[in-house]
């Protein structure tokens, strides 16, 4: 009877002790702002590599898509890494070139990684993430582990903040925002989107300033967290609204805009998406999912960012490149595709195959739509830039002149592979973090060959030698 008595009561020790701890857990919290301060934090005025010219900006977009995607877009930072060029007589990495990066879900594993490391990304990355059994890494560490059953019993800590700190210690080393702005490379854009308004979010402190909170110390792989925090099968990453707090107030030309009242502009729609983030009583917490649901191509983080500013030339002028010539996008798809075997099926189709379409013809119709817009404004920032710079003089555009402004797009993607075989199997790999080593090995050797079969890389190159 004591012995039964005895036991009965050890586990209600047990279970009391479960409770309590669990009651403690809590996510990381990121920090409030006190003060803007626009001449410091991670801002992309701020970046840039050493030696870089000023005469051609190129961007770099890494889609979503799992590992699929981070290894599509490592295999074009090793071509890029190899490829020389001729910039005011002298030969440089076209990877020195890269002004910034945004990644979104997979994509920003790779993007953050080399925004942090650099070249250490050819020496580890693969063994640390690329060809590493990450997702049953992350099955293991919640069904396997006793200490995270206790974590995860928390309200106030679940999937992805588990996941988030197995990044943090296993693939980022533990560094924060403050570690990436200190490297001075490309500007780093890591996407995700708020799940209540379905909003882009980037991690910088021009966006933390809405929120008054201080990026600095904000762990990196929290926002790949984020960034790659799929629907269902993760949960949000949750960031807490400190505004009011910090004296900010939208920019002069944001609040032209909304004075302006012109309903049917981009930019309007933008700007009042950003408002309701200024009253924290109403907003207090930031719900933030993958990164993929509002954009999965990353593209939208560089046209919000002009728009934002006011104009092409207001951008130009912010990262002071004024005497720019050349403008260089790739972009980077690893996009998926829907089976049409499902067609062919007389019966509904399972619930995996509904989750996939859903999610496969949105984003693919989505895609398509950006880079039409990308590609449809190139004639508008095309006259900003030579109407500034030439005001009412002559538009020279010969080499050298106020009017001399180029833009290119190049994109990587598989629909670009001529065999149909290959084509198909690359886009019906799966959207998860495990691959093996040769289907890895198989998407960089992809990456090099689109680059090189590409005409509009080609056409950049010839004109840089």
């Amino acid at each position: 009877m004591k012995k039964g008595l005895h036991l009965f009561l050890l586990w209600v020790g047990i279970l009391t002790a479960f409770f309590l701890v669990s009651g403690c857990v809590h996510y990381p919290v990121n920090k409030p702002l006190t003060k803007i301060d626009p001449d410091s934090g991670y801002r992309g005025k701020f970046m840039g590599t050493p030696g870089n010219s000023h005469e051609m900006a190129l961007f770099l977009t890494f889609s979503g898509g799992g590992t699929r995607a981070s290894a599509l877009a490592y295999g074009v930072l090793e071509e890029l890494r190899k490829t020389e060029v001729t910039l005011h007589g002298q030969r440089r990495r076209l990877l020195d070139e890269v002004d910034g990066i945004a990644g979104v879900s997979g994509g920003s594993f790779t993007a953050a990684y080399y925004g942090l490391f650099g070249d250490r990304i050819f020496e580890d990355f693969e063994q640390k993430f690329l060809k590493k059994n990450v997702q049953g890494a992350l099955v293991r560490r919640m069904l396997l582990r006793p200490d995270n059953w206790v974590l995860l019993s928390s309200p106030f800590f679940d999937r992805s903040d588990l996941a988030g700190e197995y990044y943090n210690k296993h693939i980022f080393d533990e560094k924060t925002f403050a570690d990436l702005a200190a490297r001075k490379g490309p500007m780093i854009h890591i996407n995700a989107t708020d799940m209540v308004t379905g909003i882009r979010l980037a991690f910088h402190q021009d966006a933390f300033d809405a929120i008054c909170s201080d990026i600095s110390s904000f762990p990196v792989a929290r926002a790949v967290a984020a960034s790659s925090a799929v629907p269902i099968l993760l949960t949000p990453i949750t960031i807490r609204n400190y505004s009011n707090n910090c004296g900010y107030t939208l920019p002069e030309q944001m609040d032209r805009v909304l004075k302006e009242q012109d309903t049917s502009s981009r930019q309007f729609h933008l700007v009042s998406n950003i408002r309701p983030y200024l009253d924290s009583e109403k907003r207090k917490y930031i719900h933030l999912v993958d990164g993929g649901v509002s954009d999965n191509l990353g593209l939208r983080a560089a046209l919000d960012r002009i728009l934002a500013l006011g104009s092409f030339w207001d951008s130009v002028k912010y990262l002071g490149l004024e005497n720019i010539h050349k403008v260089v996008f790739i972009v980077v798809n690893a996009e998926t595709t829907v089976d049409n075997k499902l067609s062919l099926l007389g019966q509904p189709p399972p619930f995996s195959a509904m989750l996939k379409s859903y999610s496969s013809v949105s984003i693919t119709r989505y895609n398509y739509e950006t880079v039409m817009l990308l590609r449809e404004s190139f004639h508008k920032w095309t006259e900003e830039v030579q109407k500034n710079r030439c005001g009412d003089g002559p538009i020279i555009t010969e080499s050298g002149g106020c009017g001399d402004i180029k833009f290119y797009l190049v994109e990587v993607r598989f629909d670009m592979l001529k065999d149909d075989t290959e084509r198909e199997y690359l886009k019906g790999l799966p959207t998860s973090f495990k691959l093996s080593a040769e289907q890895v090995d198989h998407l960089r050797e992809v990456a090099h060959r689109i680059l090189t079969e590409s005409k509009d890389f080609q056409q950049l190159l010839a004109e840089l030698q």
